[in-house]
């Protein structure tokens, strides 16, 4: 009995108290994601100013846009597989390198001098930064448990709105000071500062890092895991009564993707995927036509037009944050119901951008609750796949959405212009409403995953 209690008080010792410092490499990653995005986003600012300077149409400028989501894309599951054969410590020192490079692409392209330079860095720029998202997402599922991965996560998608949120407003400040080309050489340099600090403070594992305690390890690594059906996970459903949503929802136990060929031929993944696309679309053309739209078609100045463009994503960041919310604490980690809630919203949001009258207040409101219900399910289609795949797998499920889901939204610039160029701005917002539609259809397919253990633990 003495040696039981003597054990136990040496494991207390070894684990010490509890720290928090999970939340401070969150904090990092929300940081190092908004500057991402915002490297991205900039663009959507420069693009009037760059067609009148290289008289680029409509058509052109979208494939320009789409070449960004295109080279995005198509890194996506290669980077998936490299994450899944490397090393802990080895995809750990990737991140700020592909973060550095992400800040050279940005401030390469203040020096072009001409389309295809602008449209060699673009493809750069996406493909230096196609590898942070898995990375973002598998520090998440490696520092979080199971219980905080859906918050953490809507931080992570709340952040890929926060910089299209300072974009447009400090865009603007810079091309009255200077000109459109200092906007990029200005947002290159926070990236690099930021990747030295990551490379200073975090891990890619709580075990290799000094300031995370063996209590914080602990609890990190107890409460990590599916939802396993049993006495535990019973009790938690038994405190809400979701038996009418888990019917509608199509909430059933699945398998659990351990291998390289169910991840490939799940239908609940690759659905997952082409409503990413959708989704994603409807975002980018937000990020990268609104101020286009706002300043030729509805003749605002510079100024107003910065902020609001700003409307969608201080929406798309209430959205994330309540998104993720919901779905851990009130719907106990269900992700799909918050996913349809967005894909309705936005449909009905494109309705009222249809009919919009020339009024700022409107305007903002009516971008505001776009933004919101774009990014009230984006945390799910992050989080969804860690209810599917294992560890192992869980990179490449996440690449085979964010890759297909990318190369939809890259479509969608591409899209625009070429709607632009024949019809009006009309027809764009009746694409982004069947974008809505199609994702809402396709999720409805979907299934809502009770993973239950192959062992009792």
């Amino acid at each position: 009995m003495s040696q039981s209690v003597e054990l136990l008080e040496k494991t207390k010792e070894s684990i010490g108290k509890k720290t928090n410092y999970r939340w401070v490499v969150m904090g990092l990653i929300f940081v190092i994601w908004a500057i991402a995005c915002a490297d991205r986003a900039n663009l959507g600012i420069a693009l009037p100013y760059m067609k009148k300077e290289y008289g680029i149409s409509n058509t052109e400028a979208g494939a320009i846009i789409s070449l960004f989501s295109f080279a995005y894309g198509v890194v996506q599951i290669p980077m998936g597989l490299i994450y899944k054969k490397l090393s802990n410590k080895i995809t750990g020192r990737l991140f700020p390198m592909f973060m550095i490079l992400t800040s050279a692409f940005t401030g390469l392209m203040g020096t072009t001098s001409s389309v295809l330079l602008l449209k060699i860095f673009r493809v750069g720029l996406g493909l230096s930064e196609g590898p942070l998202g898995i990375g973002c997402t598998n520090i998440i599922n490696r520092w979080f448990p199971a219980k905080e991965k859906g918050t953490a996560t809507g931080l992570w998608i709340a952040a890929s709105k926060l910089g299209p949120v300072i974009v447009p407003p400090l865009c603007v400040v810079i091309v009255e000071l200077w000109g459109w080309r200092e906007i990029f050489y200005v947002f290159a340099i926070p990236g690099i500062f930021f990747s030295i600090l990551w490379m200073l403070m975090v891990t890619n594992s709580p075990e290799d890092n000094k300031f995370c305690s063996g209590a914080e390890c602990h609890y990190i690594r107890s409460e990590e895991g599916p939802i396993i059906k049993g006495t535990q996970a019973t009790v938690t459903r038994k405190q809400y009564d979701f038996t009418w949503l888990d019917k509608f929802n199509r909430t059933k136990n699945v398998v659990r993707l351990e291998t390289l060929r169910q991840v490939f031929t799940s239908w609940n993944v690759i659905g997952t995927a082409i409503g990413y696309g959708c989704m994603i679309g409807i975002s980018n053309i937000f990020m990268s036509w609104i101020p286009t739209y706002l300043m030729n078609v509805k003749g605002f100045a510079s100024v107003k037009m910065g902020f609001l463009a700003s409307a969608p994503f201080m929406g798309a960041v209430l959205g994330n944050l309540l998104g993720g919310f919901i779905s851990d604490k009130i719907l106990d980690k269900r992700r799909k119901p918050m996913m349809m809630v967005g894909a309705f919203g936005t449909i009905l949001m494109m309705v009222a951008l249809i009919y919009a009258p020339n009024n700022a207040l409107y305007l903002g409101l009516t971008l505001l609750m776009a933004g919101l219900m774009v990014g009230i399910g984006f945390a799910g289609y992050s989080v969804y796949p860690m209810g599917l795949a294992s560890k192992s797998t869980y990179p490449v499920a996440f690449g085979i959405v964010n890759t297909v889901g990318q190369i939809g939204g890259a479509c969608a610039p591409l899209v625009v212009g070429m709607l632009l160029d024949a019809y009006s701005w009309n027809s764009v917002f009746f694409y982004m409403a069947g974008s809505g539609i199609l994702c809402l259809a396709i999720l409805a397919t979907i299934d809502e995953p009770i993973i239950e253990a192959e062992e009792a633990a």
